[in-house]
């Protein structure tokens, strides 16, 4: 296993990290178990969840995969071996604080003291806000409409300021973003700096060779200020593993299941930009999955790689991504791609 340093600090970080969603949802606990053994067993030290979870999101499987991981760390007594990260939701989810998920003082304790309760722990590594309050392009909106109405959200400070206290009070060790604009992400950066309070560092985006758009704008920060990019649906929910190919619709499958929750991906240049990777794949002798996830893992702004599996193959095919290479042949190919089908699943 590779690491990095998170942001500036001194917790390394595998360039593997755990994602965790499908546990209480696709996953069972067991198979949520022998997920984290083996990905502990092949030194991956750094797992995601977040207090919204499992996903799809539903009432009646909130928190179950933050219960998952708590329960796993009990078994295990590996707590002090991993990397915790998890999230705060924003505002939306009706069941969650009656969808008041604001970034207030009140509700962040509650957020905070509740993943803690689920997860048997006393601190958590990496705190993340888990999209913004303000209305603003995220999961895949483009087209940015500014509302001068749109008043309903904290400021910066205060937010930060919440942060430092739980930071003081030992339930957080660093803070991070997720679902972030740069105008977001360099905002914080600065009133961080200029108050001395908390730094975000690290960014959730989701980043894939359908969706490349994290480099026109947040690479840059990513690089510049030391918050590196954690990237989600690395495969594209599975498009980039090429089991959807041809029309195929593999059983238990996301989109098998919750087609209508995984829409993100469904695009038209879609397919065409899937079987175009899947032909470099084949003709350099490359597994497509792994492929996928190696061109996530050479960049310079990435973190770390937030991986997802539901069958324990699948998960073993993910973590040895770590020890393939990609000739400069095959990333000019992934690039010429690129410039045909440009994002098309942004």
């Amino acid at each position: 296993m590779k690491f990095k340093k998170l942001g500036h600090t001194d917790i390394n970080v595998s360039l593997i990290c755990l994602g965790t969603m499908n546990m209480g949802e696709q996953n069972t606990q067991d198979e949520g178990f022998n997920q984290m053994d083996y990905s502990y067993d092949q030194g991956v030290n750094f797992f995601d969840t977040a207090e919204v979870y499992a996903v799809p999101p539903r009432m009646e499987t909130q928190g179950k995969t933050e219960e998952i991981i708590g329960n796993w760390f009990i078994q295990s007594k590996k707590r002090e071996k991993i990397i915790l990260a998890t999230k705060m939701v924003g505002p939306g989810v009706e069941w969650i604080r009656n969808g008041g998920g604001n970034y207030t003082e009140k509700n962040m304790t509650l957020a905070i003291d509740g993943s803690l309760k689920r997860l048997q722990t006393d601190y958590i590594d990496l705190y993340q806000l888990h999209w913004p309050e303000r209305k603003t392009n995220m999961f895949g909106r483009l087209g940015y409409e500014h509302k001068e109405d749109d008043k309903n959200w904290n400021k910066f400070e205060d937010v930060l300021e919440n942060l430092l206290k739980f930071k003081k009070e030992g339930k957080i060790r660093e803070v991070g973003l997720s679902n972030e604009t740069p105008w977001g992400v360099t905002k914080c950066l600065q009133i961080s700096k200029e108050n001395d309070l908390p730094k975000m560092m690290s960014i959730q985006n989701p980043y894939n060779l359908l969706n490349r758009t994290y480099e026109i704008g947040l690479a840059e920060i990513s690089i510049r200020e030391e918050v590196g990019l954690l990237a989600y649906s690395p495969l594209a929910t599975g498009y980039l593993t090429g089991k959807y190919r041809n029309n195929q619709m593999p059983e238990n499958s996301r989109l098998e299941r919750d087609g209508d929750f995984w829409t993100r991906y469904d695009k038209p240049n879609t397919t065409k930009a899937v079987d175009a990777y899947f032909k470099i794949a084949k003709k350099n002798n490359i597994n497509l999955t792994q492929m996928s996830l190696k061109f996530c893992e050479i960049q310079p702004f990435v973190t770390s790689v937030i991986i997802g599996a539901t069958k324990m193959d699948q998960l073993k095919t993910n973590i040895e991504s770590v020890n393939i290479n990609l000739s400069e042949e095959v990333i000019n190919e992934i690039n010429e791609v690129q410039k045909i089908y440009p994002n098309p699943c942004p």
